[in-house]
């Protein structure tokens, strides 16, 4: 069951959002936030969390080095692609500058996380992920909804034809089979951003920089799976590895807002229902905070993105109290409940094309 209040229903990623007037409500919300202590750096939390995570990602490519030509190296390919998705948590962190005060410090560690320990683009990420917190669930301006190989409006759904008519039309059936390839998508967007020469807004030292980490570790990590390796074996690793990477990474963002309300692209919301309406957390313990890496905290990440991870369960209550006074739905559900809801979306969304069967042809 959903847990929701009685009544119904410009920031960048690495910042808190304007606070617009002093009465506004997100700024009576923003003030108490603060008050509360809850937005200080966590530098104890993130030196043990960097630290072990560190020390866990090692210890996953030494076992992989001394096990060396075996298919139990499938079971490593399984811990590496949990060790990716928490690094890849990190990254995320250090991206809405939740780790240190230094943003140069902040960057530093998103692209060592990102570019050079799992082979992701850094700058490509913030550039989307920017725009995603800005416009969540907003047709048109959220690139996390965009039409792609998943339709997430109907309006895309009904334009499709051929092929993408058919993926549109059995997409909840397919959608977590799909996250497979997840990993490899992610890795191929960022090397194209990259090679697109109309990103104006990262300089070129920066773009070279990000270039020469993600080779190094493209490069390091396929001269591992075949030097220790056989051929075999070094793709059947490479397609386990990466396809539970996706599927793990996947399985964390997709509950955060598909299947929550949706708004059109001239749609003027003010930026506290903006955030919280298009959100969902999961309700879990620490453990769901661990394997979630805190995104079961949507809406208060979304409130509050530069808010340190462990500080969010915190935060909850105080958000959730302040939304019931104000009448703001506030939406929050079990992990499997989560997926059924955005399976039953993405069913919904196709449903135009079940009628017409012939657009596949």
């Amino acid at each position: 069951m959903s847990d929701r209040s009685t009544v119904p229903a410009h920031h960048t990623a690495t910042g808190e959002a304007p606070a617009g007037g002093r009465g506004s409500d997100y700024a009576a919300l923003s003030r108490e936030v603060k008050q509360s202590g809850l937005l200080k750096r966590r530098p104890g939390y993130y030196s043990v969390k960097v630290g072990v995570n560190l020390l866990l990602l090692a210890a996953g490519w030494t076992a992989f080095a001394l096990i060396g030509q075996s298919w139990w190296q499938l079971v490593t390919a399984a811990f590496l692609a949990v060790m990716f998705t928490q690094t890849g948590f990190i990254g995320h962190d250090a991206g809405h500058h939740q780790i240190a005060a230094s943003k140069r410090v902040n960057n530093l560690l998103g692209r060592v996380h990102a570019d050079l320990l799992i082979g992701l683009s850094y700058g490509w990420w913030i550039a989307k992920h920017n725009r995603h917190h800005s416009h969540p669930n907003h047709v048109d301006r959220d690139p996390d909804i965009a039409d792609g190989a998943i339709a997430f409006t109907q309006d895309h759904a009904r334009v499709r034809t051929g092929a993408y008519a058919w993926l549109a039309r059995h997409q909840a059936w397919l959608f977590f089979p799909m996250l497979l390839l997840e990993g490899l998508a992610l890795h191929v967007a960022g090397v194209r951003a990259l090679l697109d020469r109309t990103g104006a807004a990262t300089s070129r030292a920066t773009k070279l920089a990000e270039a020469g980490l993600l080779t190094a570790h493209l490069v390091g990590y396929l001269a591992a799976l075949f030097l220790v390796l056989s051929p075999v074996q070094a793709v059947v690793f490479l397609l386990v590895h990466q396809g539970l990477f996706g599927l793990y990474m996947g399985c964390s963002f997709a509950p955060n807002h598909k299947g929550m309300a949706l708004f059109a692209k001239d749609d003027k919301v003010d930026f506290l229902r903006r955030q919280v309406l298009t959100s969902r957390n999961i309700r879990g313990h620490r453990l769901t905070d661990f394997a979630l890496g805190g995104l079961n905290y949507q809406i208060e990440h979304h409130l509050f993105p530069s808010m340190p991870r462990p500080s969010l369960r915190h935060a909850q209550e105080l958000v959730r109290a302040y939304c019931a006074r104000h009448g703001i739905a506030y939406h929050q559900t079990g992990l499997f409940d989560s997926y059924a809801q955005v399976l039953r979306h993405l069913h919904e969304v196709g449903g135009p094309l079940r009628l017409r069967p012939e657009l596949e042809y």
